[in-house]
């Protein structure tokens, strides 16, 4: 027993040295995220939006946060999340019995949905409706949805037919649905793919397709994140169709106020506690089932589980850092912004404002991270990390600017998304299948939790500002965030495949441009004889 735990001692040592190297290339990319988005908000703070020192302190502390977190989250992430989802997804499916592989499927996306940070913060915004109905009734749609997202893999039934399907079931749904839930629907699709459901979910599509081991396997990898986005806004439709709401008003964030550096950290200090309890409750039912796991089909060796628990403490320290930075930082930030800049007389400079921040802030997701590297892993660097990164900033970009024209005029979020996702479905009948499974997969990915804590307490100000209903116009933020991507990744799609079949077309007329460069020297006497 002794040698066994000194063993295991040992391996964790090299382990822990041997990432060390990692964790600096992560932070270089960490900074390459946070600080654009922390130089705008500092830009705007010294011109058009004056705060308070408070305010900005809490800003920029919660930067340097999310900073640390995001370089400890993207390692623990690949050490341990992606490896421990296709390890499972490869099991599950080993054993060829379709009920066992659907429950594992229903009870893996019901869990891994309520360890979701981002549905947390999106219920703890939301008034109406009780956070825990909320949470487990998204959780339920997760759950489904992925047994549907297994179905189609399994049986190969493409993409496109189910989302026409799907979306027309919502979009019906939608019309009967008291308007307080509309927006709040449409959220909740985004925020449910977040930093937790990303990783595992898309590792599982991963094992899933290895199983299958046929040449389309690739192709169906993604599009689990996809199938996953449908199901909380379907649940919380039906949610609003049969619960009766309360009538409880939002309440705005409060902000801080701090006359030294000691109340400063105070202010961190007192919520580190909070997401060090919720973070632990949200890995803790991962990690139960992937030991269930482990202990009846998996039997890893000693190195390979001691890498995943480095990997999950890495996942655990990032995630408590960043939600901590991201919501005592930048959520009264984002907050306070909206209602100065939706203050000014010159109110419309908050939509180019907001795309700018929208195309920056897109990089500083956690998830974004494994998005980016999986697609160019399974596309063989044909799809690079650094373009899926430019579509998703310009879609988020336009999704912003077009959230904060809702949020000025009040428009309803259905005259946006109703030809949004028509564009995205019609486009997924001309373009290759696999564009079609990443694209609406980074739909789901670009709305995390900078979106959540940034982004729609920066529309929510701007509402109050301009006294709109919140509820109505600002919530919704996320959904246009999921929204555009879906667009710009498959005309990226699409414009790969006609880049190819110009150069196919190139080489097959090659041959036959040689054979006319032959006769060019010849007199038209000589070739007519011929």
């Amino acid at each position: 027993m002794k040698l066994y735990g000194a063993d295991t001692r040992r391996a964790v040592d090299v382990i822990l040295k041997a990432s060390l190297p990692k964790l600096r290339e992560k932070l270089l990319e960490a900074l390459q995220a946070v600080l654009p988005i922390a130089a705008i908000v500092l830009v705007l703070c010294f011109t058009i939006a004056p705060v308070s020192p408070s305010i900005l302190l809490c800003f920029l502390l919660g930067a340097a946060m999310i900073v640390v977190g995001i370089m400890f989250f993207t390692l623990g992430a690949e050490m341990s999340m992606t490896p421990m989802g296709e390890r499972v997804g490869a099991v599950i499916t080993k054993s060829r019995r379709l009920p066992v592989v659907l429950g594992i499927g229903f009870l893996l996306g019901f869990l891994i949905t309520i360890s979701e940070p981002d549905l947390q913060v999106l219920a703890n915004q939301v008034p109406s409706i009780p956070n825990r109905t909320l949470i487990l009734s998204v959780a339920a749609g997760v759950g489904l949805f992925l047994v549907f997202a297994f179905l189609r893999m399994l049986i190969g039934i493409a993409l496109p037919k189910l989302l026409v399907l799907f979306y027309g079931i919502i979009f019906v749904l939608a019309a009967f649905v008291p308007k307080e839930f509309l927006a709040v629907a449409f959220d909740s699709g985004g925020v449910t793919t977040g930093p937790m459901t990303v990783p595992f979910i898309m590792a599982l599509g991963v094992g899933v397709s290895a199983i299958r081991g046929d040449r389309h396997a690739a192709d169906d990898s993604f599009g689990l994140v996809a199938m996953c986005s449908v199901g909380p806004i379907l649940a919380v439709l039906l949610l609003g169709i049969v619960f009766r709401a309360s009538d409880s008003t939002y309440i705005t964030p409060v902000l801080p106020e701090v006359s030294d550096s000691v109340e400063l950290w105070q202010l961190f200090h007192v919520s580190l506690p909070t997401y060090l309890k919720e973070i632990a409750g949200s890995l803790l039912p991962i990690i139960v089932m992937f030991g269930v796991f482990q202990a009846a089909a998996l039997h890893l060796d000693r190195r390979t589980l001691s890498r995943i628990a480095v990997g999950l403490a890495y996942t655990y320290v990032g995630l408590v850092l960043f939600l901590t930075g991201a919501n005592v930082g930048f959520m009264p930030a984002g907050n306070y912004l909206g209602q100065v800049l939706a203050g000014q007389s010159f109110r419309w400079i908050i939509i180019p404002i907001g795309m700018l921040i929208g195309y920056f802030i897109v990089k500083a997701e956690p998830a974004v991270y494994v998005l980016n590297k999986q697609v160019e892993e399974v596309t063989d660097g044909a799809i690079s990390a650094k373009a899926m990164g430019t579509a998703l900033s310009a879609g988020v970009s336009i999704s912003v600017g077009l959230a904060m024209v809702r949020v000025l005029t009040g428009i309803s979020i259905l005259w946006f998304l109703i030809p949004g996702y028509a564009v995205a479905i019609g486009i997924a009948f001309v373009v290759p299948k696999l564009f079609t499974a990443i694209a609406f997969d980074a739909g789901g990915v670009a709305s995390g939790p900078m979106t959540a804590t940034f982004l729609l307490p920066l529309a929510q100000g701007a509402c109050a500002a301009v006294g709109g209903n919140i509820v109505t116009d600002a919530f919704g933020v996320v959904a246009m965030v999921a929204m555009t991507p879906l667009i710009t990744v498959q005309l990226m799609g699409l414009a790969a495949q006609l880049k190819t079949g110009r150069r196919r077309a190139a080489r097959a007329a090659e041959p036959a441009l040689a054979g006319v460069a032959a006769y060019a020297d010849w007199p038209d006497d000589d070739i007519i004889e011929l």
